[in-house]
């Protein structure tokens, strides 16, 4: 890296870091998911450098800067706040969490995996650049989030750091997404008991959320009983947000929800309406949200973003 370079990359994050600032005096939740997702969309922006080619900066600006609701990097913020941080210094994790989410939702859309066409109410990425560039795209934006937690985080211990690294390495890999991608393709066609169910969306969806909420709080040095709680946390809204994904695929359109609807349905997967029934699927799903938000209760006031945004979870249309 030159010395302008350089210069640039401390120039970005100053400027990352001083645009949080909005974050902590913002009452209503309303307000702060408004600001705060144009806090991390700010930050995603900055956070791409001159990767070449051409088009592969191009590919993966595509689908990361794609839009969508951002709840992964506010759940990121909002749980460094909840452990006494200052979410500032989150801002570099939280892109990170964007990034492999996006890596995984190109990669999922890919012909060899779910196949599909559209994306945050726009063609897919292989669909614009094929399926070689997709890939290839994908796996540069996993590293860049390494990165970005390695040596784009100003002011965090680098011991947090690199419990953040190790947290992000098991979600990314095996133990996480790409587990849970795996178990869910075995089972296209299959009878899936609830257990089964269960276990491929606590690793497709779940893991993912644990991460936002654990590596938030491990920025701020949180200890293992608020951690403990932030798991569990996690591990309720992650259901409850596939059993609305699952409910939503079968009752809203394409248009709404920005990728095709019914896709699960056409390609024979169990899913929670199918497998429990409509009502029984919404019940489990404000069950979870409920004992998520009982989870962190004991932390009172501070918890309020967070059980505000179990709610959001399972009151969206799309």
């Amino acid at each position: 890296m030159t010395f302008c370079h350089k210069l640039q990359d401390e120039k970005i994050f100053y400027q990352m870091y001083k645009m949080t600032e909005v974050i902590n005096s913002i009452s209503d939740f309303e307000k702060y998911l408004k600001n705060t997702k144009k806090v991390v969309e700010e930050a995603l922006d900055f956070s791409l450098g001159p990767e070449n080619p051409e088009i592969l900066r191009e590919s993966m600006r595509y689908s990361l800067l794609a839009g969508g609701k951002r709840i992964r990097p506010i759940l990121c913020l909002a749980s460094c706040s909840l452990a006494g941080g200052e979410p500032s210094l989150a801002v570099p994790t939280a892109v990170a969490i964007e990034m492999i989410h996006t890596m995984s939702l190109i990669h999922d859309d890919l012909p060899a995996m779910d196949n599909d066409d559209l994306r945050r109410g726009r063609p897919t990425n292989h669909k614009v650049y094929g399926d070689a560039i997709a890939i290839l795209a994908g796996d540069a934006l996993l590293t860049r989030a390494f990165k970005m937690v390695s040596l784009r985080s100003p002011g965090v211990d680098p011991n947090r750091l690199l419990n953040v690294v190790g947290e992000l390495s098991l979600v990314a890999g095996a133990p996480g997404l790409v587990g849970g991608q795996v178990v869910d393709l075995e089972c296209e066609g299959k009878e899936v008991d609830l257990e089964t169910l269960e276990y491929i969306h606590l690793h497709k969806t779940g893991a993912l959320l644990k991460a936002c909420v654990r590596t938030g709080a491990m920025i701020a040095g949180a200890n293992e009983k608020l951690l403990q709680a932030l798991t569990t946390y996690a591990e309720g809204i992650g259901l409850a947000f596939q059993i609305i994904d699952d409910i939503l695929d079968l009752t809203s359109s394409s248009e709404k929800l920005g990728k095709t609807a019914g896709k699960d349905l056409l390609a024979d997967k169990t899913t929670y309406p199918k497998l429990l029934g409509m009502e029984e699927s919404k019940k489990r799903a404000f069950d979870l949200v409920e004992k998520a938000k009982k989870a962190i209760e004991p932390w009172g006031a501070d918890a309020k973003y967070l059980i505000s945004l179990a709610d959001f979870i399972t009151n969206r249309d799309r």
